[in-house]
């Protein structure tokens, strides 16, 4: 079984949610690769990352966003733990805790409290390296039509990451100089 065969096992071909998942994942995985890549001094492992880039966003059809043609009871925040619990269903466990812990650069304890999310009560941040990765090579594509399959500009991904707070604008910016950004854009 391949990550894209687990994707189909959940998302009807053809269908909105699987065409906005499946290529949104595939810009995710070449990203993910290629900081892996550009930094081999990492040690990521390149297959639990391209699994892990391929599945990070498997929950989303269980979530209210009918603009990709998921429509869950759930709201969308929630993707990451319910693909996190899939993926453990589906036996994947080394892999699963990457769909929460790449939602933003991590979402803490704190913040789940402060402003009551509709997550579980644990720290949801990224910890291995290919966490990290994922997570980072996240924040250049979205499931909008513009950032589909282009890299957003860091300038924006800035913007949208500063709302949350400096420090989470401070993770960000270790990313950027621990993984670098200008080859994204070639």
């Amino acid at each position: 079984m391949t990550p894209e065969d687990i994707i189909r096992k959940y998302y009807p071909e053809g269908s909105l949610s699987f065409n906005y998942l499946f290529l949104h994942s595939q810009k995710v995985t070449e990203a993910a690769l290629r900081i892996a890549s550009h930094n081999p001094f990492l040690n990521a492992d390149m297959e639990i990352i391209r699994w892990s880039a391929m599945l990070h966003d498997i929950g989303i059809y269980m979530t209210q966003a009918p603009e990709i043609g998921c429509t869950g009871p759930f709201p969308y925040l929630a993707h990451g733990y319910l693909g996190r619990e899939l993926l453990e269903k589906e036996g994947l466990h080394d892999i699963a805790p990457v769909c929460e812990r790449h939602i933003g650069v991590g979402i803490t304890l704190r913040d789940i409290i402060a402003y009551s999310m509709p997550l579980p009560h644990r720290e949801i941040v990224p910890v291995t390296i290919e966490e990290k990765i994922v997570c980072y090579a996240d924040k250049f594509y979205s499931k909008s039509e513009k950032y589909l399959t282009t890299p957003k500009p860091l300038d924006q991904i800035r913007k949208k990451i500063r709302k949350y707070g400096e420090d989470k604008i401070a993770v960000f910016e270790e990313y950027v100089t621990l993984f670098g950004a200008e080859y994204l854009y070639k």
